[in-house]
């Protein structure tokens, strides 16, 4: 009868082995020698944590990195510039669908009103169908939250997308040229959306009813491989929950510090602020399952390069209702 001695020395050299992998997933990481770096659109996100303090006691070393729309942003991200980034729906699947390297960690619940399809004051247009036939400027890049605004505004109006013809620019080119009347009609999202309304521009259609108005923290998934990388933005999105709700317990402060860090007049910055969020939350399956027809429209559409499966983008793993 062959011995069982061989047999019972690999299950004890197995158990060690996986022993060892749990004591290893056990040790504690050193987040005092981590850098995140916090990808953000127009100071958005800074303004809101600097205003609520949250990072102030941060065990980790951080940094922002602005920009100006989306676009830029998750080519940072792609480079592996940023650890995290902070967009809307539609922004996030095209660059999944553009092969950059990230994961969806959590949801913001947004306001359709901040997204706008604006027109000069004085312009006849005083409908979407009357846009039939005219140019209208989109920022920042094709897939963003203000194209998808204007696809949904055209089709409840009746209109065809290509009865409109349709330019990309990014927010700050197309801000000046708003404001110097060489744009007619532009697709944008705040805070140059409400810059423009307070400086008169008249207000078509926004995006209440028409989109989800979700956006997402997401992190790039070479940081979440990275173990102390990893627990620090854990601990950082946490962060983000409670400084949205700081701002939505005290709107006239986040106002003010939101108007000081963008140098916005102060009527600006309270209109822009007062509809930033409703909350930051972990990531549902309803999130996901109605980013998916998002996914599904845009790609029909040709403007996914390729179809993207929303569930597996997500890591709902870092950011849970038990950790709040």
């Amino acid at each position: 009868m062959p011995s069982k001695k061989p047999f019972r020395q690999a299950l004890a050299m197995a158990a060690l082995l996986l022993l060892g992998h749990a004591a290893q997933a056990a040790e504690p990481v050193d987040l005092g020698k981590v850098t995140l770096v916090l990808g953000d659109q127009v100071r958005n996100l800074r303004s809101l944590v600097e205003a609520a303090g949250v990072l102030e006691d941060a065990p980790y070393a951080y940094r922002w990195a602005n920009f100006q729309g989306a676009a830029p942003l998750f080519e940072a991200q792609r480079a592996g510039a940023v650890d995290t980034s902070y967009a809307g729906d539609l922004p996030v699947l095209a660059a999944a669908a553009g092969g950059v390297p990230l994961k969806i960690i959590a949801t913001n619940i947004g306001f359709g009103s901040s997204n706008g399809l604006l027109v000069q004051a004085d312009s006849p247009l005083r409908r979407v169908a009357d846009l039939k036939g005219r140019s209208v400027v989109v920022s920042s890049a094709r897939g963003s939250i203000s194209q998808h605004l204007l696809y949904a505004a055209l089709e409840e109006a009746g209109l065809r997308r290509d009865e409109v013809t349709v330019k990309f620019v990014l927010p700050t080119d197309a801000s000046a040229a708003f404001n110097s009347g060489q744009i007619e009609s532009w697709a944008v999202f705040d805070p140059y959306l409400g810059t423009a309304e307070r400086n008169g521009a008249r207000l078509l259609r926004n995006g209440e009813g028409l989109t989800t108005a979700l956006s997402f923290v997401t992190a790039t998934e070479s940081s979440l491989a990275d173990p102390a990388k990893r627990a620090a933005i854990a601990d950082v999105v946490r962060r983000f929950a409670k400084a949205r709700q700081w701002a939505i317990d005290h709107p006239q402060e986040y106002a003010r510090v939101y108007a000081e860090l963008t140098h916005l007049p102060p009527e600006t910055a309270a209109l822009i602020a007062g509809r930033g969020s409703k909350g930051l939350r972990p990531v549902s399956a309803a999130d996901l399952d109605s980013v998916q027809k998002v996914a599904d429209l845009f790609h029909e559409e040709k403007i996914l390069p390729k179809p993207v499966d929303v569930r597996a983008l997500a890591d709902s793993s870092l950011f849970t209702e038990d950790r709040p």
